[in-house]
């Protein structure tokens, strides 16, 4: 008997499923973009536990009949395409007719959908793929799907699904762009306990801006339109003579156009990775490395190299120009003129950057490492500054864009060897040549025990000398040179202290003169229900204020009024990327850094000399002086080795 068999329909629609579903967020995707092709104008998402429990969707669109709602769960069933011929030309969000079997097979689903010819609605119900009932009922027009228990059937799918919060946010992210996406619809996100989202239609997709993210978002970016015509290009064209009627009509048809509209961000604006960059191709939100390029070739000499803006851009061509059978879960596409669209997305981009000359203010205190978190998930807030920080290992099917990490380089700063420089400046101890005799000029300065074992004995015997543009410490000793960074030093300082004072429960804080109304997004709405007992217990006091607002009361000491709306939203976009379910403990590291950071000293910031002297003495007391918070160096030193071989007297 042969070993090749024919799977079963159960067992090929969860292979279906493996790429189809891989999380709550991409259910509500594939079921959100059927919406939309039905014609609805309103939608109505209903979440309950992240959509691990529930995931309903609510329209009212054209619905379906009895047939067409059986039908629906048969693999590879449509309405959107007939032939190979309109694969070419797909002018919807969904074609493939995977979504529905690939859902229903890992879950309790059930659909009320009623057509306007009709006189009833359809009630279907399935369980792990099987139908367990179909009935008539008298239902609105529409169609309205609940997906229950998902993955209930699949435990090893369902264990990898992270916190709640996290599978909100990424839901609350898909909504919300999709609404950016369709200002004329009406758009409601609502979880277990609140309104996540709810966007009624407006005029225009400044206007869903406005809406969405607020004034101060939208003055922060520069509207962005063009066209431009296409020429068609393609496989040569036969002699004249033997042109059929057909190659002659397709030669004479008119090409159309390509049409850019969007928003970009000022050079102000500056993002450690590219999760703020949104692009929709005919209404899809999809992930595409030639436009990603084409952005940052427009943006060339204009942000620094490592930085990137937040895009929301608005792609339409004709639907023959683009292909979008590329992915399972639609989100790449291949284009046809690929040449052509790079050119006109960054030629595009860079005239409207030129016209509004935007100055480029960059940052004057340093906030985070480069590699740190990301500073913006999808559906964060776009106003958030450079150093927030950024995280790169989002799934792709989150829409959020991957960029590679540069490993950490730890070397570099060893203090028990020296450090390592390029160039002519001092080598590591561990590294150093033997001692050459002198050349006259003066005899080597003597040998002395050198004991880099710890370095807090070091640092407490530091004296001050002055500071380097007003920024950097500069100190010494008997060791030799030190440099000390006074930001991210009294950044380490503070983080302890806030550290031991959360496990004392003794958090200094301070009352604001008028409580600071801070605005959220639909997905730092999440991270805030979650984490508000630990801001509370790490000095904030913030209750809810109206629908997607919080006004905090109480503050951290140290931190200024205006960076703590700062402080909030970059520890939401931080807390919204994590991946694994929320640690408490954690978190509460997260918020002592971000308190540390928004509290310490400033660089560019004069110090008197017995600030310096105290500064340094802390750090000395601190359980790790040797970087801040965020994992960057708080000190360099330069032995005196490596000062003498840097002046070749060794």
């Amino acid at each position: 008997m042969g070993r090749i068999h024919v799977l079963s329909e159960q067992v090929a629609n969860k292979i279906a499923a493996g790429e189809v579903v891989e999380r709550p967020a991409s259910v509500v995707k594939e079921l959100l973009e059927n919406s939309l092709d039905a014609g609805s104008t309103r939608i109505r998402i209903q979440i309950e536990a992240g959509g691990k429990k529930l995931i309903q969707i609510t329209d009212n669109g054209c619905g379906m009949v009895r047939d067409d709602a059986l039908l629906a769960f048969e693999r590879h069933a449509t309405s959107k395409i007939k032939n190979a011929e309109d694969l070419l030309s797909v002018a919807t969000l969904g074609f493939r007719g995977e979504a529905l079997p690939s859902i229903a097979s890992v879950s309790r689903l059930r659909l009320e959908t009623k057509a306007a010819d009709e006189s009833c609605g359809t009630v279907v119900e399935i369980k792990g793929g099987k139908i367990f009932k179909v009935e008539e009922a008298g239902l609105p027009l529409g169609t309205s799907i609940t997906v229950r228990d998902l993955f209930f059937n699949t435990p090893a799918r369902k264990k990898f699904l992270k916190a709640e919060s996290t599978e909100l946010s990424h839901i609350a992210s898909l909504v919300t762009h999709y609404a950016l996406a369709h200002p004329d619809k009406h758009f409601e996100l609502h979880s277990a306990t609140n309104a996540v989202l709810i966007a009624a239609p407006v005029d225009g997709y400044g206007e869903r801006v406005y809406q969405v993210f607020g004034k101060e978002v939208l003055d922060q970016l520069i509207a962005v339109a063009a066209a431009q015509p296409l020429e068609r290009i393609g496989l040569p064209q036969p002699p004249p003579r033997r042109r059929t009627e057909e190659d002659q009509e397709h030669s004479s048809r008119d090409p159309g156009e390509i049409r850019l509209h969007g928003f970009v961000s000022k050079p102000e604006i500056q993002k450690l990775n590219r999760n703020s960059i949104y692009v929709f191709v005919n209404g899809r939100l999809i992930r595409d490395r030639l436009i990603q390029h084409a952005l940052t070739d427009a943006y060339r000499n204009i942000l620094p190299p490592t930085v990137y803006p937040v895009v929301l851009l608005f792609l339409e061509l004709p639907t023959e120009e683009v292909d979008v059978n590329v992915h399972p879960s639609k989100i790449e596409v291949r284009f046809r003129q690929q040449t052509v669209m790079h050119d006109f997305v960054r030629d595009s981009v860079r005239a409207a950057l030129l016209k509004a000359r935007p100055v480029p203010q960059f940052a004057t205190e340093i906030r985070a490492h480069p590699t740190a978190t990301p500073s913006l998930i999808a559906g964060g807030h776009t106003v958030m500054t450079e150093g927030s920080a950024a995280s790169f290992d989002a799934p792709p099917q989150e829409f959020t864009l991957q960029a590679p990490v540069p490993q950490a380089i730890n070397t570099q700063f060893h203090f028990s060897g020296g450090i390592g420089v390029e160039g002519n400046a001092a080598v590591s101890l561990a590294r150093a040549p033997k001692v050459v005799e002198s050349d006259g000029c003066a005899p080597p300065l003597p040998d002395e025990p050198e004991d880099v074992s710890d370095i807090a004995p070091s640092l407490a015997s530091l004296k001050p000398l002055g500071q380097i543009r007003e920024s950097f410490i500069l100190a010494v000793n008997r060791e030799g040179l030190w440099i000390v960074d006074q930001h991210v030093a009294h950044e380490r300082v503070l983080f302890e202290k806030v550290l031991k004072q959360r496990a004392a429960q003794k958090v200094e804080s301070q009352r604001l003169l008028m409580p600071l109304v801070i605005e959220l997004t639909p997905a730092q709405q999440a991270v805030f229900a979650e984490i508000s007992d630990e801001l509370t217990k790490n000095g904030f006091e913030a209750e809810p204020f109206g629908n997607r607002s919080i006004a905090v009361k109480i503050a951290p000491a140290g931190v200024d009024a205006p960076q703590i709306e700062h402080m909030l939203h970059e520890l939401l976009d931080q807390l919204s990327q994590e991946e694994q379910a929320l640690n408490m403990e954690k978190v509460c590291g997260r918020i002592a850094a971000s308190i540390a950071c928004h509290a310490a000293i400033k660089i560019n910031m004069p110090l008197e000399h017995n600030k310096m002297e105290w500064l340094l003495a802390e750090l000395a007391k601190t359980e790790c002086p040797m970087t801040c918070p965020h994992g960057r160096p708080v000190v360099l030193r330069y032995s005196l080795k490596d000062i003498q071989k840097a002046f070749k007297r060794i």
